[in-house]
């Protein structure tokens, strides 16, 4: 990848597309991975900022591919659970109808992050924790290293469900 650039691949389960829209966590915090990393809260707040600041966004690349993008995320944030991303795959690029396709029929399970760590340190385990990154892309991958982050079918927000779960088990309640 050079300049220092990572990989941090989140995803598996499901990965469904819900027509050209995906989304879903791209991260999660405090969970190790695979390779025993551990993404902190906060992470990826500085680099968003300034991201934001340069008009500039979070690029979506099939298999880390800077050569291959396949479509654009739309939203990139943090939220309690981790790294969230919704976006859309073009159809109007080949590889990403391939993509869309292989996403439906569940051929496809992973979302993985490229980024370079600015600020890392050690967990009472030994683990590395990432404290800072600088997020450069957010790719649709084969193989996951963080099983428990994954898109979703329909691009929910987390906290409006909720919400209305709670709202519904208290007229329950009564």
């Amino acid at each position: 990848m050079g300049h220092g650039l990572e990989v941090k691949f989140a995803g598996g389960g499901s990965l469904r597309c819900d027509g050209a829209e995906i989304g879903g966590y791209a991260s999660l915090f405090g969970v190790p991975d695979q390779g025993g990393d551990i993404v902190a809260a906060g992470a990826f707040s500085a680099s968003l900022a300034r991201l934001a600041a340069r008009g500039e966004r979070v690029r979506m690349l099939w298999q880390h591919d800077p050569a291959r993008p396949v479509g654009v995320w739309d939203e990139v944030c943090e939220d309690a659970t981790g790294l969230r991303v919704r976006g859309r795959l073009l159809p109007e690029i080949g590889l990403a109808r391939e993509a869309a396709a292989l996403i439906e029929a569940g051929a496809m399970d992973g979302l993985s992050i490229g980024y370079r760590t600015l600020r890392a340190g050690k967990d009472g385990k030994g683990r590395r924790v990432l404290r800072e990154v600088a997020l450069w892309e957010v790719s649709l991958v084969t193989f996951p290293m963080l099983p428990g982050a994954r898109l979703a079918a329909k691009q929910e927000d987390d906290r409006e469900v909720a919400a209305a779960l709670m709202a519904a088990t208290a007229a329950l309640r009564g």
